[in-house]
């Protein structure tokens, strides 16, 4: 069924939403249905009445009535209050017509009683009951014979019973959608409150950060300042003496003020990279080549502090949907921490693995001494670093970056020493929208 042929079933369901056009709906199947089904017993000759005029025009008459229900909604009740006194009329005139106290049309009571008290309730119900009975009454009266009291009663007592009946029951119902309703009103504005309030610790996390953020900056910094000022007081003493011996340590003053401005980049770039994080822009690369390429890279540091790099790459590895530079600087971090917790003569393993087809690994190994339980608790946490020098980043920048990629970091001590910090992503990455 293509989108067109179904507007209009959606129009009549819309329609439908409200409970007093259901209602209105409902009350006129059951009347004009019970009419058309009367209908079918044949009456005397006298009693012959036109049939599908009838059903016709009743018909018509409840289309008007839900046509007022939907352009007048705040008059609903007075509304079918209203059809409710004209329905009684009709059949009491059916009854007239068709031969008073012998006419099956008093049936037509039945629906209209029971049904009106879904919605108007059991004491709009005992008053039709007992009204449709007098109605009875008084058409037997004027058109001859005459009906025993006890059928009267009898007529009002089968009216009333399951009128009241359903009329409690969807009073019930009703109070108990109310409550469910009201239960769901104050729910959505808790939830709304409890956004508003998460969104204002947010923000209040965010400054804490900053000014955290700002604190450290300023403390990390000042050494490498003071280090670059007095450096350069004594290059300044230097040039000015020109001894040749003082030159040659100006040579070794400028080395040092080139270390400590360096120090200062890579500072403020980490710093940046968490303050500001750039959006990913996702490539197919390749995992294997990047590790291979990084492991180049940080070979003469390694060497430099005594250490070494072994590279294990799993050839299963296919390419992947990364941001090369991203996930590049999240291995770097975890290569350097590796780094600085091993002792001279230890070995950094970088390796990538499949895992059951549906992940990669990329796992940053070192023979260090492991994390302790006192370190782990913190591990994650910004600014925390057992580092005399360090800024408590790295950690989180990779982490944060490896959710970007839809994985997970993980972390593990070894059975022998050394600590393992394992990127896992998954084949297909989500695309967050």
């Amino acid at each position: 069924m293509t989108s067109s042929e179904r507007k209009p079933w959606q129009a009549v369901l819309r329609l439908l939403e409200r409970d007093e056009r259901v209602f209105a709906v409902l009350l006129a199947v059951a009347m004009v249905g019970g009419l058309a089904t009367i209908g079918l017993i044949p009456l005397r000759p006298r009693y012959r009445i036109d049939l599908v005029s009838l059903v016709f025009w009743f018909a018509a008459y409840k289309l008007g009535v839900f046509a007022l229900v939907t352009v007048q909604p705040a008059a609903t009740r007075a509304i079918f209050l209203g059809a409710l006194g004209v329905d009684l009329g009709l059949v009491f005139m059916l009854l007239l017509l068709t031969g008073g106290g012998d006419s099956f049309y008093y049936a037509l009571f039945f629906p209209l009683v029971t049904v009106n008290a879904y919605y108007l309730g059991p004491r709009i119900a005992t008053a039709a009951a007992l009204t449709a009975g007098a109605l009875y009454a008084l058409a037997a009266w004027l058109v001859p014979p005459w009906v025993s009291w006890p059928s009267v009663f009898f007529l009002s007592a089968l009216c009333g019973l399951p009128a009241v009946s359903l009329g409690h029951v969807a009073e019930r119902e009703r109070r108990s959608r109310e409550e469910v309703e009201r239960l769901n009103t104050e729910l959505k504005g808790t939830l709304t409150r409890l956004q508003a309030t998460q969104e204002e610790l947010l923000v209040s996390e965010r400054m804490a950060t900053v000014g955290r953020l700002s604190l450290k900056v300023a403390h990390e910094v000042r050494n490498p300042i003071s280090a670059i000022e007095l450096n350069a007081e004594m290059l300044q003493e230097s040039i000015r003496s020109g001894d040749p011996h003082d030159l040659e340590e100006a040579s070794g003053l400028v080395t040092a003020i080139r270390d400590q401005v360096n120090a200062l980049d890579q500072l403020t770039e980490e710093y940046l990279a968490f303050a500001r994080f750039p959006r990913p822009q996702f490539e197919d690369e390749s995992i294997n080549h990047l590790i291979q390429e990084l492991a180049e890279f940080v070979r003469p540091l390694a060497a430099r502090q005594g250490q070494s790099v072994r590279v294990e790459a799993d050839p299963a590895v296919p390419m992947l949907e990364i941001d090369r530079t991203l996930l590049r600087q999240a291995i770097l971090n975890l290569v350097k921490n590796g780094f600085d917790a091993m002792p001279r003569g230890r070995q950094l393993t970088i390796a990538t693995r499949v895992n059951t087809g549906e992940a990669i690994e990329i796992s940053v190994a070192d023979q260090g001494p492991g994390i302790s339980r006192e370190v782990a608790e913190r591990l994650f946490e910004p600014f925390f670093t057992t580092k005399t020098q360090g800024t408590g980043l790295g950690l989180g920048i990779a982490r944060q970056i490896t959710e970007e990629h839809g994985g997970e970091l993980r972390w593990a001590n070894g059975p022998e020493g050394g600590v393992t910090f394992t990127i896992r992503l998954p084949m297909k990455r989500s695309v967050n929208v």
